[in-house]
Parts: structure tokens; C-alpha cells; sequence
């Protein structure tokens, strides 16, 4: 296991890594929508839901590999009534990138890291 870390992505905010790549596989930590250069998190709820694929891709391009090699996206939100534009801005995300869509689980939860309304992790293959 190698840890990864990228400039690209927002620093972990506890003690775990960005992500692994374990040879055949890249597993990201839950990417929050923190923009890594300027450290703002949109109030958006599309707009942070757009900054963590950002994030999670950019730790996934440090592997060397890109979004048509993610298969598999676990998407937390705050309230799931935000799950009509969370989801308009995923797939805008894997077309602008195009890239298959992967597998996905999708879940509400009582509360996020520093109050984000969006929290997404992913795991690519080779």
C-alpha cells in the first residue's frame, strides 16, 4: 500500500492519507468540497458536490490513472432532498469528463466534516 498525496486535493483534516493505491486499485478518503488552492467550500450544494469529484479525481490522477478508471462512488449528503442537483452534478462531472458512469451508493447521514453539505469517496481499478 503507497500512500498518495496531492497538491491538487485538499490536505486530510485528521489522521488518514488522501488516498491508497494498492497496485490494481486506488481508494480514495471521503473528499469534502474544500477548493485545495484557495481553502473556500462553495455554499452550493451542486457546486460542492462538483469540488469533492474535483478532489477525488485529482487524487486518482496522481495514481496515474483518470475518471473512466473510477468504478465505484459512495456519495454522502446532509439531506437528501438535495439529491435532484447532487445528482444533475455528478453526471455533468462523468460527461464533461467522459467517462462511464460508475457504481454508486448514495446516502443521507446527520452530519458532515465542517458542516459540508456533500462528502463523496471512490474507488478506481486499472
Amino acid at each position: 500500500m503507497v500512500a498518495i498525496n496531492t497538491l491538487n486535493a485538499p490536505e486530510a483534516i485528521g489522521p488518514y492519507v488522501q488516498g491508497v493505491n494498492l497496485g490494481n486499485m486506488v481508494i480514495t478518503s471521503g473528499q469534502l468540497p474544500i477548493n485545495p488552492g484557495t481553502k473556500a467550500m462553495p455554499e452550493d450544494v451542486a457546486e460542492q458536490a462538483t469540488q469533492s469529484l474535483t478532489n477525488a479525481l485529482a487524487i486518482v490522477r496522481a495514481a496515474g490513472l483518470d475518471a473512466n478508471n473510477i468504478v465505484k462512488t459512495t456519495v454522502f449528503v446532509k439531506d437528501l432532498n438535495d439529491f435532484a442537483r447532487v445528482n444533475e452534478a455528478y453526471e455533468a462531472f462523468f460527461n464533461l469528463h467522459e467517462a462511464t458512469f460508475p457504481a454508486r451508493s448514495c446516502v443521507e447521514v446527520a452530519r458532515l466534516p465542517l458542516d459540508a453539505k456533500v462528502e463523496i469517496e471512490v474507488i478506481a481499478s486499472r
